[in-house]
C-alpha cells in the first residue's frame, strides 16, 4: 500500500504552525519581537506529526510602537544585551526558507499558516513581509487554520492552555508567551485535532466509486 501523502490531505497546502510575540495587538503599528514556525509532516500510517522547528528573536523596527503592557505580558526585554535577535528581514528570511524547504519536501504547492487566533499572527507576518519588501511570502495571503476555532469545536476550549489540557498535551504556563514554546504547542494541538478527526472516520474519505 502506498503511504499517504501530506500533499493530498489539504489540497496541496502544507500546514505550518506559527507564533509571533509582538509589541501590541495592531499589526499596522506595533513591532514584531519574536517569530517561530513548526513544519508538519505525516507518518506512514497517515498521522500528522510536528517536523522541524525554528524560532528567531526580532530586532524591532524603530518606527513601530512597543507597548509596555505587551512587554510585561511576554516578559521580552528588547534592550537586553544578551537577547539573540536578528533584523526583521533576516528573521523572516530564515523562517520563510524553512517553510519553503518543507513545502518542496512534502511536494506541496504552498504553505498555510496554523496559529492560535490565526489572523493575528498572519496579519503581523504579512505586514512584516511587506515592510521588508519580501516578494515571495510562502504563506497563503488570507487562508489559515485557527486552532482556537478548531479547539472550540473539538474540545469546547478556545484558550491555548485549556485546549492543550483537554487534548492531554503538556502545557507549562511559565513557558507560555514565548514564540518557540507556543508554536510547538499549537502544532501539537493541530495534529491532535486532525488525527482525532481521522480516527472518527473523517479522512481519508471513501472515493465516489466506493474504493
Amino acid at each position: 500500500m502506498t503511504p499517504p501523502r501530506l500533499a493530498d490531505r489539504f489540497r496541496g497546502f502544507l500546514p505550518v504552525a506559527v507564533d509571533v510575540e509582538t509589541g501590541g495587538f495592531d499589526h499596522r503599528q506595533h513591532a514584531l519581537l519574536e517569530i517561530a514556525a513548526v513544519t508538519l509532516t505525516m507518518d506512514d500510517s497517515g498521522l500528522l506529526i510536528p517536523g522541524e522547528r525554528l524560532a528567531v528573536g526580532v530586532v524591532p523596527d524603530p518606527e513601530l510602537v512597543i507597548e509596555q503592557a505587551a512587554l510585561d505580558f511576554t516578559g521580552i526585554d528588547p534592550q537586553d544585551p544578551w537577547r539573540q535577535a536578528e533584523p526583521e528581514r533576516e528573521a523572516l528570511t530564515q523562517i520563510f526558507e524553512l517553510v519553503r524547504k518543507a513545502v518542496r519536501e512534502q511536494e506541496c504547492t504552498r504553505a498555510v499558516m496554523v496559529a492560535h487566533n490565526a489572523h493575528f499572527d498572519l496579519g503581523f507576518v504579512n505586514r512584516a513581509a511587506d515592510r521588508c519588501n519580501i516578494k515571495r511570502n510562502p504563506f497563503h495571503p488570507f487562508s489559515c487554520f485557527d486552532t482556537a476555532t478548531l479547539a472550540g469545536l473539538a474540545f469546547g476550549q478556545t484558550v491555548l492552555a485549556r485546549a492543550c489540557g483537554a487534548a492531554k498535551i503538556p502545557y507549562d504556563n511559565r513557558a507560555a508567551h514565548n514564540a518557540s514554546y507556543d508554536a510547538q504547542c499549537t502544532a501539537a494541538l493541530f495534529c491532535a485535532i486532525v488525527n482525532r478527526w481521522r480516527e472518527l472516520g473523517g479522512w481519508p474519505l471513501p472515493s465516489a466509486d466506493g474504493d
